[in-house]
């Protein structure tokens, strides 16, 4: 995977819930705005903090965690 400079876990940041750095604007957040339709230029008016390349990586963390998960299925 590459290297997501943004994305920062720390336990001592919103109980280690990964956040862009330097903020408390979880992932799950932003990945929840856009889920609902707002588009990545809505999320910075909300959070004017953020900038694209955040939300970009975001996206790119969530893609990364979700690859990751396997699933045991029963063959019928």
């Amino acid at each position: 995977m590459e290297k997501l400079d943004r994305i920062q876990i720390n336990p001592k940041i919103c109980l280690g819930q990964p956040v862009v750095r330097g903020t408390r604007i979880t992932v799950s957040v932003i990945l929840k705005l856009l889920a609902n339709g707002r588009s990545i230029e809505d999320v910075i008016e909300l959070y004017p903090e953020l900038e694209a390349v955040d939300i970009q990586e975001a996206m790119k963390y969530a893609a990364w965690v979700v690859s990751d998960q396997l699933l045991e299925t029963q063959v019928l």
